[in-house]
């Protein structure tokens, strides 16, 4: 006994010795792994170290923003990391002392240059190689005038036992031959505050300054190409840099950056309801339990989860059928444990499945069916998530049982109310670089007779600077139906402005087809009826992929001030005025697809767009864990519009960010931004309500 006894002793500790050797392994795995050397963006906002790049960049999903003197310039940017391995960033470059040659004395003030610079790099140390150098290859002003446009390829080696990085690439036109870089953070791996975080940092500068055409006549002096300095980078957000440029003159930058795509928030969700647990109740339905009192009971656990319970019908074969709507949380998988922990807990013992049927805008978008005895293996953890998901996938919405008997009815709300901010920007007006606009707005809306959908926004404006704008661009006067290039007008007052207020019927057809059918004002210039046709099907496994549709609309353009409409339309002959008769036609057939590995969503417009031009735009929507959306999208059509000689398609991003990362709860409810590389009329074209993929896409986020 005693020998078995020892046995047993001696192989647990022998058992506990390499658990704590393996668990020590992943320890030192883990720590391997994540460490690395700082992260530096350059003055122009992209990974590197003074004015040349490198081959590192930021984790997936980050953003950063910064200022940078490069003497003779003064530069600000935008960096935001699309993938892990494609960097892309927006500069605003100011010619410091040197007026713009056609509206610099109007108030424009000195010469700029709009620039998006880009990077992509081929090979990361996390793809299985970390003592191979990165490869990448990239390209400054790369859209517009190009006047800074450079070219180039490169390979970076990180030392991270020496604490060292080196770059070397090649690039041509205004970065002209080799270049290279090295950065060194001495102390990194000491606990020394502050001195740490110091890095030392050195690059041959291969910017051509005296043969680029367009460099700052006070820029083209060089004593060295060694620019040489320190970056300090603070706990991963903060960045300060200044280093010696051209041998002559001192460079400073200063950015933040912070992982927007994978945050859960600047706020933690303490206001979120905890999972439901308890009561359990499984009584059948009967005298003990009467089925109004478990309609009543399941409505309340539902509302403390804040999904509201709209319907309860009970059929002749003991199916439960019921329909929710979700408003509060923006993944699928959220809102569906919510709600399978609440039936689990509650379904009577005599019901043999549930069907739930989500809506979403007044549409019902999907449904669920839980056979009981599933749910109460769920509840007693005999099944986990998965296993749920697999047995009851997400199906095409379930029209309630003809014969069934109606336990609960519930009316829409016909009145919600919304306030949120308004920022509107414009750049390169004759009057000056950066144009804005702040306000408010205001959307009350509901559901009229149950079934109706409307939606009105009222907006005002606190500041603006947009008073002396105007609407034509003098230099490239656009010469299509101006459509879109005097919106400034419908945002020059100072008075409470109707902006939208529409009413909308949303169907269900069956077996994925969805129509909707839309009137009234749509938006701040246009007005009118709409429809659209989609078919956007769940496969077997409760996963869509992909969808197609057809949209029209027909249009009036509504007059600068107050509710009425106006038939004429803006159309320059050259820079002279002309109006002519105007009813806006737009039409597409719409193409959607969704590459689930890297959450990307692929959409093709093809059709007529508001000033009467076709052709197609495609749009790319990435969306990140956080929520966060980032789109960009670029337009060709036979519009033929001509912008500095060349001809134009429009092109340009646009964000959506939740806002519940400023709240203590979770919300389904976004705050977006969009801007085009230049305002014309080409390619544009009008909103037309909740369209029904943006809806259902929503819905079906896992």
């Amino acid at each position: 006994m005693s020998l078995k006894i020892c046995s047993f002793l001696l192989i647990s500790t022998l058992a506990a010795g390499d658990l704590f050797d393996d668990l020590s392994l992943v320890d030192e795995i883990d720590k391997k792994n994540l460490d690395k050397l700082p992260f530096i963006y350059n003055f122009s906002m992209i990974g590197g170290y003074f004015n040349m790049p490198s081959g590192r960049v930021a984790p997936e999903g980050t953003i950063g923003v910064g200022g940078a003197r490069a003497h003779p310039y003064n530069v600000y940017g935008l960096n935001f990391q699309y993938f892990d391995r494609i960097e892309l960033a927006l500069n605003y470059r100011v010619y410091t002392g040197v007026l713009e040659g056609n509206f610099g004395h109007e108030g424009f003030g000195d010469d700029a240059e709009r620039i998006a610079n880009g990077k992509i790099v081929l090979n990361l140390p996390s793809d299985g190689f970390p003592d191979f150098p990165s490869f990448a290859v990239g390209a400054d002003d790369f859209i517009g005038t190009k006047r800074f446009n450079s070219q180039y390829v490169l390979m970076t080696k990180e030392w991270l036992a020496a604490n060292l990085e080196t770059t070397l690439g090649w690039g041509r036109r205004r970065i002209k031959g080799f270049f290279g870089g090295v950065a060194w953070t001495p102390l990194r791996q000491t606990h020394i505050p502050i001195l740490n975080d110091i890095t030392l940092v050195a690059e041959y500068d291969a910017i051509d300054y005296k043969n680029h055409p367009h460099e700052h006549p006070r820029g083209r002096d060089v004593k060295s190409r060694i620019n040489a300095g320190a970056t300090y980078v603070a706990g991963d957000l903060f960045q300060l840099s200044v280093c010696s440029l051209r041998g002559r003159h001192l460079g400073a930058s200063a950015s933040m950056r912070y992982p927007l795509g994978t945050t859960e928030g600047f706020i933690k969700k303490t206001q979120d309801p905890l999972y439901y647990r308890s009561p359990i109740d499984t009584e059948p339905l009967g005298l003990v339990r009467p089925k109004k009192t478990f309609a009543h009971e399941l409505g309340y656990a539902l509302g403390a989860q804040r999904i509201d319970l709209y319907s309860v019908r009970l059929s002749e074969d003991n199916t439960l059928w019921i329909k929710v709507v979700n408003n509060a949380y923006r993944e699928e998988s959220a809102m569906r444990e919510r709600l399978e922990r609440v039936l689990a807990a509650l379904t009577p013992s005599d019901i043999t499945k549930v069907i739930v049927v989500d809506e979403a805008d007044g549409v019902p978008a999907q449904s669920y069916v839980f056979r009981t005895e599933d749910l109460y293996r769920y509840r007693q953890k005999d099944i986990g998530k998965q296993e749920m998901e697999a047995l009851s996938p997400l199906r095409d919405a379930i029209h309630a049982p003809p014969r069934s008997e109606r336990l609960y009815h519930r009316t829409k709300p016909i009145w919600a109310f919304t306030v949120q901010p308004r920022f509107l920007s414009f750049f390169g007006s004759a009057s000056g670089k950066f144009k804005y606009n702040v306000g408010v707005i205001a959307r009350p809306e509901g559901y009229l007779f149950d079934e109706i959908y409307y939606e009105t926004q009222v907006g005002y404006q606190i500041k603006s600077s947009m008073f002396d704008m105007k609407a034509v661009d003098r230099l490239n006067p656009s010469q299509l139906p101006n459509v879109r290039t005097d919106t400034i007008r419908y945002f020059q007052t100072n008075t409470f402005d109707l902006e939208m207020a529409y009413l909308q019927k949303s169907f269900n057809i069956g077996k994925g087809w969805f129509f909707r059918l839309a009137g009234g004002y749509f938006e701040a210039a246009y007005g009118g009826v709409a429809t659209e046709l989609l078919y956007y099907p769940l496969d077997t496994s409760g996963d869509s992929s992909w969808a197609v549709g057809l949209e029209e609309a027909t249009l009036l353009k509504r007059r600068y001030k107050g509710l009425a409409f106006t038939r004429k339309i803006r159309k320059l002959k050259g820079h002279k005025p002309t109006y002519e008769h105007f009813i806006g036609q737009q039409y597409f057939f719409d193409l959607y697809y969704t590459l689930k590995p890297w959450n990307l969503d692929l959409k093709m417009m093809v059709g007529q767009f508001l000033a009467k031009d076709r052709g197609v735009r495609f749009e790319m929507t990435r969306w990140f864990p956080s929520g966060l959306s980032v789109s960009l999208w670029y337009t060709i059509t036979n519009g033929h519009d001509k912008l500095n000689g060349h001809t134009y398609f429009d092109k340009g991003f646009a964000f959506g960010i939740p806002l519940d990362f400023f709240l203590r709860r979770s919300s389904r409810t976004y705050a977006g931004y969009a801007m085009s590389a230049w305002l014309r009329d080409v390619g544009a074209f009008a909103d037309s309500g909740r369209q029904l993929y943006n809806t259902l896409r929503l819905e079906r986020n896992k």
